[in-house]
């Protein structure tokens, strides 16, 4: 299982947010570069960036700072927010992102998803982000009435390379990540799921091992490495091995 530490940029900083309200943002560091560089100084194998602004305005706002990440480092990156049409993906495939995250277009225009995945095969995961089971988009200012696994489905024979599911109510708030409804998702998809939002601890790592099987390929952390909670190692440690042992 692949851990992904989260970069998400607001007004060009590092930031995390609180159940996504752009006014309840922590700054952790000033420079993304650096912060990437340390991030890979620890050992991850990915980073997953996300343009909060772009996600409120439909359109690359931080580019300056993903511009600078991607200097900066060497492993893969993946980056959501404000990617809205072809030109944009390519765009930012060209300048070096290894996967782009398509979130509120998806909801709005599952054909425009369907052919990135033709134009560009294995680059492009589907973001949903979802409030009481439903889907939320517009930077999570606005929820829809459709649920989460039902526009899950709507992408599993078009080669999206992942689903990152992020529970709202949960992220940044340090609560505990939504293992069930996480596992529940993976399990009725053929598409890998991506967890994110809320893991706090070591012990939320644990759980999503545990339901590795229903097909949870990787997780999103932020604000338990950027405040000590979770320790790089230890966590590569866990979620890198073969599997999880029972506790007795």
């Amino acid at each position: 299982m692949i851990i992904y530490p989260a970069i998400d940029l607001k007004d060009g900083a590092c930031v995390r947010l609180l159940r996504g309200e752009m006014s309840q943002a922590t700054v952790f560091n000033t420079d993304p570069g650096d912060q990437a560089r340390l991030f890979q100084s620890q050992g991850f194998e990915w980073l997953h960036l996300v343009d909060l602004n772009g996600a409120f305005e439909g359109k690359p706002v931080n580019g300056a700072a993903v511009e600078s990440i991607l200097k900066a480092v060497t492993i893969p990156v993946q980056l959501g927010g404000g990617i809205r049409d072809l030109k944009t993906i390519g765009m930012w495939l060209e300048k070096g992102v290894s996967r782009v995250i398509l979130g509120t277009v998806a909801l709005r225009d599952p054909d425009l998803v369907k052919a990135a995945c033709r134009e560009f095969p294995g680059k492009v995961a589907v973001g949903i982000d979802a409030r009481e089971g439903y889907v939320a988009v517009a930077g999570w200012a606005e929820t829809s009435d459709i649920k989460a696994l039902d526009l899950a489905l709507k992408f599993e024979d078009c080669g999206v390379a992942a689903i990152i599911y992020t529970d709202i109510n949960r992220d940044g708030a340090m609560g505990g990540v939504n293992v069930e409804s996480t596992s529940d998702l993976a399990f009725h998809l053929t598409t890998s799921v991506i967890a994110s939002g809320g893991v706090s601890s070591m012990d939320d790592l644990v759980a999503l091992k545990a339901e590795e099987d229903t097909g949870i390929e990787g997780v999103i952390c932020g604000r338990a490495l950027y405040d000590g909670r979770i320790d790089p190692k230890e966590a590569l440690a866990l979620l890198s091995a073969p599997a999880i042992e029972d506790a007795d």
